[in-house]
């Protein structure tokens, strides 16, 4: 019973990652897994995503060892498009990509349910002794909120949301010191607010 539980949950998570390739044009979705040591758990998880990959043949399907992938990501990452794997694996790598374009601060995420969506920054338990300095650059807290408004449908205000971040970082004059700069999240944040404030009144 527990192996058809874990095989259903699997076959759904799959087809949300090739529906969701599906839907925003892309070419390939790759599947991360340990099987070659995890013979039955991930063994499972990988026949699934093969199994639900047969029902896309518009789209390339993969298969990759986590520990490849990692080294992967850091010498030629734009080999990948859509990546699915088992939650630990995707902390792990999630984490490993946002230190490759940014940090933590600067990553964003959707994480979606059967009946439930959840935005919050995309690296987790980063800078946990930073807490209450307030060094930490918010951007990734801003930009999940500009994925919730647009998840609400809402999309003319997160794309507004999300060129005020994008507008303050490209210009360098207020940055966290993750980004090389002295400012403090309350300043970054306010500078946030204060694009936001001018492309509305500009629009």
């Amino acid at each position: 019973r527990s192996k058809q539980w874990y095989q259903r949950r699997v076959r759904g998570i799959a087809k949300f990652a090739f529906d969701y390739a599906r839907e925003h044009n892309r070419k390939k979705v790759t599947c991360i897994h340990k099987a070659n040591i995890m013979k039955l758990s991930d063994g499972l998880f990988k026949a699934c995503c093969k199994e639900v990959s047969e029902d896309y043949p518009m789209i390339e399907y993969e298969e990759q060892i986590v520990d490849n992938t990692c080294q992967q990501l850091v010498i030629n990452p734009q080999q990948f498009d859509v990546m699915v794997m088992p939650n630990l694996y995707g902390n792990l790598v999630s984490n490993l990509a946002a230190g490759l374009v940014g940090g933590a601060g600067v990553v964003p995420s959707k994480s979606y349910g059967e009946n439930i969506a959840v935005f919050e920054p995309g690296a987790r338990h980063t800078w946990m002794e930073m807490k209450g300095m307030y060094v930490a650059n918010p951007a990734a807290m801003v930009l999940s909120s500009a994925f919730m408004l647009k998840h609400l449908q809402l999309h003319e205000a997160g794309d507004l949301l999300i060129k005020a971040v994008k507008n303050v970082i490209n210009r360098r004059e207020v940055q966290t010191r993750d980004l090389g700069g002295s400012s403090t999240t309350p300043e970054m944040t306010r500078a946030f607010l204060n694009e936001l404030d001018t492309l509305y009144k500009n629009q």
